[in-house]
């Protein structure tokens, strides 16, 4: 293989990508089908959850509210103070 040639991802293992690779920035098309520049198989990206090289989508952060005991809370913050 020369290195000045372009890659043809309708010729190798790459595969088409899913419905769910739509937006990225990083799919090309060749002969009317489009491909993933970076993963063989997109499919098997999405199959847990989120392609983690998809730049349309970002993942959701959950945040856990904690509850603090009012007790608790004025024991330390008396403590922190008298040293």
């Amino acid at each position: 293989m020369q290195t000045n040639e372009a890659v043809k991802y309708s010729a190798g293992p790459f595969q088409a990508v899913v419905e769910k690779c739509d937006g990225c920035d990083r799919i090309i098309e060749e002969n009317s089908t489009r491909y993933c520049t970076t993963y063989v198989n997109p499919a098997a990206k999405w199959r847990l959850g989120i392609c983690n090289f998809a730049t349309h989508a970002k993942p959701e952060i959950k945040v856990v509210k904690v509850r603090i005991n009012p007790l608790k809370a004025a024991k330390r913050a008396s403590s922190s103070r008298r040293g």
